[in-house]
Parts: C-alpha cells; structure tokens; sequence
C-alpha cells in the first residue's frame, strides 16, 4: 500500500458500530507532503463524530513488526499515521451483539480510524521508523479502566502480516485473556434525577432493563450544590436525565418559593449544562409548557418564542436557555403530566368515587401526558441518537379542557360526567388564600417534529382509559 495523494475526504463504517475509516487528503510535491490531520468542522461535515479531544500522543516504533496489545480504552480515540505504515486490528469488546466482531485494514498518513469507547484497538509496523498520533477526548488517568484481549486469540482469528511468532511484543502483552474470558466494556452510565418524581419512577421502570442507569434524588445529589463537578467522576457517564424541578406553581410567586424555582428549574440546569459540555455528556432536560404564555391561536412548535407569565414559567425557560449551549441536548417539552403519585387524574377519580361534584376550569386547553409515555420517548430519542435540539412530547388526539378530561374521568369510573361544572380560570381562582401563578390558556404543543424522529405519542384520551383501568 503506497501512500496516495489528492484522496478526498470521506468517513466510511465499518461491521464494529462507530468505528469509522477517514480518508484524509494528503498534498504533496518534490518537498513532501502535508495534510490536515484533524480539522473539526470539515471532519464533523463529513460524519464523524464531534468527539472533543483533549489529549495528543505520538508511538513511535523503529522496527518492522513491532506489535501493540488489543487494548479498550474508557475513551474515543482519532488514529493516524504521521510516517510509515501499519496494520490495525480492531475488535469490539463493548456489551452487546456485536462483541468480539474483527475489523482490520492497513494504514498511511491518508488514512486514519476513528476508535470509540470500548472498542479494542492494536496495531503492527510495516515499515521501519513508523510513528502514528492518537487524539483522545479523556485525560490518561491512573484509575482507568481497560479491558484487553489475546492477540493470537482463536477466536478473533487476526491474520497479522507478519507472524506474532516473529513480531516484537511485550511479556505483558502476551499474557491477555482469551475473548471467552474478557468482561464486557459497559455503556457509559446513565444519571437521572429527580427519581423520587413522577417521571423519575416511570424512567426507572423504562430503563430497569438496563445495569448502567443510576437513580438519584435530591438527598443523593442537589442541584443547588456549590461543588456539583465534584459530585461524581463525571467522565464515567454517558448522559444524564434532568427530570428534577420545583413545580408548585403558585407556592413559586412567594418570595421563598421564588427563590427555591430558580435554583431548581434556572441554576441547577445550567451547572448541568456545564458539566455536560466539559465531559462530552448528553443532557437530556425536561421542559414545561408554561414557557409559552398561551395566548397563541395554534399548537406551540418547539421553536416558539419563550413568553412565560409567572415565576415557574419563567425559571423554566431560563433552564432551557441553558440547557440549550450544552453541545449534546434534548429538551423535552410536556405538559399537564399524569403519573405515578397525586395528580388531577386521581384527584377526580376521587371526588367521583366520593360523591363529590368538582368545579373544574374550562378556559385552559391541552392535551395530558403520561409519564410512562413520555419515558419512552426519551429513551427514543437517547437510543436511537436523534438529532439534538428541543422536542415537544405530549399525548396526540384532540385538545381538551380541563373540565372535559374531568368529565372523561368521570364517565370512565362509571359516574355521571355532568356532575362536573365547567367553570373559568378566574372564577376558580377568586377566593384562593395565597398568590396564583397566572396559566397559559393555550398548552398544546405540535408534535410534528418527534413524530418525524420516528416516535408516535400514544392518543391521550387512549392512553386516560389504560390509566385509569391499571391505577392502584
């Protein structure tokens, strides 16, 4: 294989998932060559990963057929030749279906590999004076994890060049387990707070198939804390679910709850934002409905004008705002969330069975969303790596009072829905005790945009009469 000049760039996959071939262009003439060896936005452009290295090293071999061990980095690596050639092996040594699938090929300054976490890389000089550079997007630290695989492993069967028998390797090196023997690389891990929420239990029961999801709540890790870098090796996690915030609206237009919603909801998701944009973490942020004023003639898209009208709404947008300069981001907009604990579903569940003929508001319109639902669309968009950015992610059907779903609860327990009256926001409010939080009347949200992300929310009047049928 001769070095090959004017090679466009190109990124191609591979059987290993993220493990991607880079052609590099390399200029040369009677003086030599050069190349752009790593240059971001062209690279990105052109499908690879934007992996944000952090550390450059340089292996330099000076003898033909020296041979590094198959090594899984707890990192991405960038690998390209700077002079001479090699052969590269590389096996997948990630949890999952394609653990131990080979991929080999030859490399030259003009082609380089792109390596991700987990993936077992090793390489043989074919040339003498060879070195090659690797980017890495962690700092080398003494406490990282590894795992390793024989190279002469039967399994992985590696047709080296030239024989291990003849190649120069360490003692160390020789001394690796079989592929039979090798622990799998974990995913990074996974962080959710707010697990003692409504939504933080349906994402537990959507991901309790899953060994590397963590669960938190505010006793485990507080979002107002002044060293929250210090928290966790954050490193180690692959992207955190935000599904903590003070949500008492009216409680939030006091001078103490006002101070408590912008640490939750404004202060708490921007230190996460940082601490995503440092590690390389997706952040995924749960967003509310009340960042919209309501006063729009159509459903709310995700790229609506923030307008909110009390403190709660305002803190949320705040939080979005932040969340938003994190690189790797899904805010998920909702609204009017049922699940797992005191709701308005419940709530008119009970005045029915009790005898109780509620007034409830009939000036507020949206759709419900359930918290089992919108689990699922989240781990969506993390799964099947959705393009970042906001989602709205409501249950679909028809929009609906708030007087309307009453009635429909009403009539799904087997009790007479014209016992509830349809009254007005204000007429609701007028004898409250304490500040009211002033509500969007408009919270539908359009769903067009998580639909094209291939995820349908389920119909939510549908979805009301499951609920009610499988309730404790």
């Amino acid at each position: 294989m001769s070095l090959e000049f004017g090679r466009a760039l190109s990124v191609t996959t591979t059987p290993i998932p993220g493990l991607l071939v880079v052609d590099l262009p390399v200029h040369g003439d009677n003086r030599g060559w050069f190349k752009e060896n790593w240059q971001r936005q062209k690279m990105t452009d052109a499908g690879l990963p934007d992996f944000g290295p952090v550390q450059n090293n340089i292996s330099f071999n000076d003898q033909v057929g020296t041979t590094r061990g198959i090594h899984a980095e707890p990192w991405d690596k960038f690998v390209s030749v700077a002079t001479g050639r090699i052969f590269g092996a590389w096996v997948d040594l990630r949890e999952g279906a394609t653990f131990g699938t080979v991929f080999t090929i030859e490399l030259d300054p003009s082609r380089a590999v792109f390596v991700p976490r987990g993936v077992g890389n090793s390489y043989q000089t074919l040339e003498p004076d060879t070195a090659y550079a690797y980017l890495v997007n962690d700092h080398w630290s003494p406490d990282a994890e590894y795992a390793f695989l024989n190279l002469a492993d039967p399994t992985a069967a590696i047709e080296w060049p030239i024989p291990l028998q003849g190649a120069e390797i360490s003692q160390k090196d020789l001394q690796h387990p079989q592929l039979g023997e090798v622990t799998p690389v974990p995913p990074r891990r996974m962080l959710v707070l707010g697990a003692n929420g409504q939504l933080g239990r349906a994402l537990a029961s959507e991901f309790s198939d899953l060994g590397h999801v963590e669960f938190a709540t505010r006793d485990d890790l507080d979002l107002a804390s002044g060293d929250l870098s210090a928290a966790r090796r954050w490193r180690d996690y692959g992207v955190i679910i935000n599904a903590a915030a003070y949500t008492a609206v009216d409680a939030a237009e006091t001078p103490e709850g006002r101070a408590a919603a912008w640490t939750a909801n404004a202060a708490g998701p921007a230190a996460l934002a940082r601490i995503a944009t440092e590690h390389g973490i997706t952040l995924v942020h749960v967003s509310s409905d009340y960042v919209f004023d309501g006063t729009a003639e159509q459903p709310y898209a995700e790229h609506a004008a923030l307008s909110p009208l009390g403190v709660y709404g305002q803190s949320k947008a705040a939080g979005d705002l932040a969340v938003a300069t994190a690189p790797r981001h899904y805010i998920v907009r909702t609204s009017w969330v049922i699940g797992d604990g005191g709701n308005f579903v419940r709530t008119m569940a009970s005045l029915a069975q009790r005898g109780i003929d509620p007034d409830v508001v009939d000036d507020q319109t949206g759709r419900l969303s359930f918290t089992a639902d919108i689990a699922r669309g989240i781990r969506h968009l993390i799964s099947t790596g959705a393009a970042y950015g906001t989602y709205n992610l409501t249950g679909s059907g028809a929009a609906r009072t708030w007087a309307d779903i009453a009635r429909d609860v009403f009539r799904l327990t087997g009790h007479d829905p014209d016992r509830v009256t349809g009254v007005s926001t204000a007429d609701y409010f007028a004898s409250a005790a304490g500040p009211v939080a002033p509500r969007p009347r408009n919270s539908v949200l359009d769903l067009q945009k998580i639909i094209d992300a291939g995820f349908t929310p389920p119909d939510a009047e549908t979805a009301l009469s499951e609920y009610l049928a499988t309730r404790d």
